[in-house]
C-alpha cells in the first residue's frame, strides 16, 4: 500500500513515537535564536549593550555550546530520550529562570550559554537522532514530522510573545518559558514509556553507510565528503540564525513596524512545513543527494531578496522563499549522516554536525553585529550571504555526486 493511505498508516503505527519528537523540537523553541532574539532589544537595554556586544555575548556563548555538544551528543547512542530529555528539560527550564532574574554581562553570557545548549542543541539533537534511528525506511517522513515542532514553536511563539511583551513585563514572559518547559515532561515520559534502548536499535537495526561500513566520528572526519559538506553545514545556522537575531535592527533599517514584520513568519511557516514533508517523502524515495545539491538555492535567493526589499510584500516574498531551504533543512541533513555514514554511531557522529552548526549559528550573529557596528547594515550584507550559499551548492553537490556511488542499497525494515 503506497499513497496517502500508506502515509496515515505509519503515523498511527507511531504516532507516540513521533509525537514525542515533535514536542522535543517544540520545547528546543524557548532555546533557539527566532525566539530569544524577540527579548533582544530589552536585553541590550538592560545591561548597556550594543548590537555588536550583544552579538559577541551571543557567540561566545553559542560557540561554547557548540564545544559541549561534541561530548554530550554522544549520549544518544548509549541512553534512552526519555532521560536525556529530562536533564535537557530541566536544565533549559533553569536556564529560563535566569534570563529572568539576571544582571551583568557575564551571567548573561553563562545564562545564554544554557539556553543554546540545553534548546537548541541538546533537545533538537535529540529529536532529530530518536528519529533517525527509530526509522530507516521511513527516516525522511519520520524527521518530517518531528521538524513540525520546529515550525509550529516559530509560528506560533513570536506572535504570543511579541503580543504578551505589549502588556507583560519581558523578565515575567521568561518565568512563564520555564514553566512551559517544564509541562512538556511528563508528556513526553508518557509518550516514551515503551522506548527500546539505543544500544538495542544499535545492534538489531543498523543501517551502513558509504561502502556497506558503520563510520565512526573520526573516520567521518578523516573523508574528504566532510569538509565539502561544511559550508554547507555552516551557512543556514549562521545566516539563517543571524536573520531572526537581527530582525529588530532590520525592521527599523528598513521603516517596518516589528509586529507587522513578525506578523509575516507564519507565512513562512507554512512554506517550511508544506518544504518538510515533500523533502522527506523525496528522501524515502531517491535519497538525500539530489536534494543536497539544490537546497542551498532558496537561501540564496532570498538574502538577495531581503536585502533589496522595500515592502513588506517584498519581505513577504524572501521569507517565503527563505521557508523553501527551512523545510529542506529539517529533514537532509540529519538524513545525509544516516544515509552516507551509517546509523551505529549516528549519535556521535550527529553530534558533530551539530556542533558545527551550533557554532555557524554563533558566527553568523557576531560576524555580522559587528559589520553593523562599523557601518554596513545588515540589508547590506545580504547580497554577499547569498553568493556564499551559492559556493556552498556547488562544493557539496561536487561530494555527493562523487561519493554516492559506494552507497549500499536501501534495506527496508519492517515496522518502519
Amino acid at each position: 500500500m503506497t499513497g496517502p493511505a500508506a502515509y496515515l498508516r505509519f503515523v498511527r503505527k507511531n504516532a507516540a513515537f513521533l509525537s514525542a519528537g515533535l514536542v522535543i523540537s517544540f520545547t528546543s523553541s524557548y532555546g533557539q535564536t527566532f525566539f530569544i532574539a524577540l527579548f533582544a532589544d530589552r536585553i541590550m537595554a538592560a545591561n548597556g549593550l550594543s548590537d555588536g556586544e550583544w552579538g559577541l555575548i551571543y557567540t561566545v556563548a553559542t560557540t561554547a555550546s557548540a564545544v559541549l555538544m561534541v561530548f554530550a551528543g554522544g549520549l544518544t547512542d548509549r541512553m534512552r530520550v526519555r532521560r536525556l530529555m529530562v536533564f535537557a528539560g530541566v536544565g533549559l527550564a533553569l536556564a529560563c529562570l535566569a534570563m529572568a532574574t539576571l544582571s551583568g554581562a557575564v551571567v548573561l553570557l553563562l545564562t545564554v550559554l544554557a539556553l543554546r545548549f540545553f534548546g537548541q542543541g541538546l533537545m533538537s539533537h535529540i529529536a532529530a537522532v530518536a528519529m533517525a534511528r527509530w526509522f530507516v525506511a521511513s527516516r525522511g517522513k519520520a524527521l518530517s514530522i518531528a521538524a513540525m515542532g520546529f515550525a509550529l514553536g516559530q509560528a506560533v511563539l513570536p506572535l504570543v510573545f511579541v503580543a504578551l511583551l505589549a502588556v507583560a513585563e519581558w523578565r515575567m514572559l521568561w518565568a512563564l518559558s520555564a514553566v512551559l518547559v517544564l509541562l512538556t515532561l511528563p508528556l513526553v515520559l508518557r509518550l516514551l514509556r515503551a522506548e527500546r534502548t539505543p544500544q538495542a536499535l544499535a545492534t538489531e537495526r543498523p543501517a551502513p553507510g558509504l561502502g556497506g561500513l558503520h563510520w565512526t566520528r573520526s573516520a567521518v572526519l578523516r573523508h574528504w565528503l566532510f569538509w565539502l559538506m561544511l559550508p554547507l553545514l555552516l551557512g543556514p545556522p549562521a545566516f539563517g540564525t543571524a536573520l531572526f537575531f537581527h530582525q529588530v535592527h532590520l525592521t527599523a533599517v528598513k521603516g517596518w513596524a516589528m509586529i507587522d514584520y513578525v506578523a509575516l513568519l507564519p507565512l513562512l511557516t507554512v512554506v517550511s512545513v508544506a518544504t518538510t514533508f515533500a523533502s522527506g517523502a523525496l528522501i524515502d524515495r531517491v535519497g538525500t543527494g539530489p536534494l543536497i545539491a539544490l537546497y542551498m538555492l532558496p537561501f540564496a535567493g532570498s538574502f538577495m531578496m531581503m536585502g533589496s526589499a522595500e515592502t513588506l510584500g517584498m519581505a513577504a516574498l524572501a521569507l517565503l522563499i527563505f521557508g523553501l531551504g527551512m523545510g529542506t533543512q529539517a529533514t537532509v541533513p540529519t538524513a545525509f549522516w544516516a544515509e552516507y555514514f551509517g546509523t551505529r554511531h549516528l549519535g556521535s557522529i550527529k553530534a558533530l554536525a551539530v556542533a558545527i552548526m551550533v557554532f555557524g549559528s554563533a558566527v553568523g550573529p557576531g560576524l555580522t553585529g559587528v559589520l553593523i557596528d562599523a557601518g554596513y547594515d545588515f540589508d547590506a550584507q545580504m547580497p554577499w550571504i547569498g553568493v556564499y550559499f551559492l559556493l556552498a551548492a556547488g562544493l557539496a553537490t561536487l561530494g555527493v555526486v562523487r561519493a554516492r556511488t559506494t552507497l549500499p542499497a536501501k534495506v527496508d525494515v519492517v515496522g518502519s
